[in-house]
């Protein structure tokens, strides 16, 4: 049997603004995104979380000014302390890649460097082609994936008419294996 999916509505595109997630230590999450990812530090707001503080930073990912990653910190926020658990997937027993945040790189040039930038910073990297889009994976300080990836091919209506069959198909066929390349962190 045959899943269905419901009828789709028409309702205009739209970017992310942002995503939020909690992390345990912000100076070096701020190091990482910053010197690292390569983003901007923009805003930080100051919140009155049951009857503490709790920082919350956004940054900039570079695409355009309106599109960014923030960041709370709850260590001042009474009930949480040093204990919460910001690993989005390992912490819902999920492989660390499952959850992951993906940012664009404007080129295959662009991916090297930031890819040469992940290891420089002493981190594994991952390197993955998929076909039709090329990606470089590494964990934040949270243990949390990010990814660097630019998509290499266009999209078709068969593209799309495929992923609708195979979204929808009750057995589908698996896809061809990528190729994935292991870079050690730089020494």
């Amino acid at each position: 049997m045959r899943r269905t999916l419901a009828a789709p509505t028409t309702v205009d595109a739209m970017g992310i603004s942002h995503i939020a997630l909690a992390v345990k230590d912000l100076d070096a999450t701020h190091r990482f995104y910053t010197d690292v990812m390569g983003f901007d530090l923009v805003k930080v707001e100051i919140a009155d979380m049951r009857g503490g503080k709790a920082r919350h930073a956004f940054y900039s990912t570079g695409s355009s000014e309106d599109q960014m990653i923030a960041f709370w910190d709850l260590r001042d926020v009474p009930g949480f302390g040093e204990g919460y658990k910001t690993d989005i997937s390992r912490d819902l027993g999920l492989d660390p890649f499952t959850n992951h945040l993906a940012f664009q790189a404007d080129s295959l040039d662009d991916l090297a460097t930031k890819r040469d930038r992940l290891k420089d910073a002493g981190l594994h990297v991952v390197e993955i082609d998929h076909g039709w889009i090329q990606s470089v994976y590494a964990e934040d300080p949270d243990g949390n994936v990010v990814e660097f990836a630019i998509v290499t091919e266009g999209f078709t209506e068969a593209d799309a008419a495929e992923a609708l069959e195979l979204l929808t198909a009750d057995d589908p066929p698996m896809s061809p294996p990528p190729t994935i390349t292991f870079h050690p962190a730089a020494e």
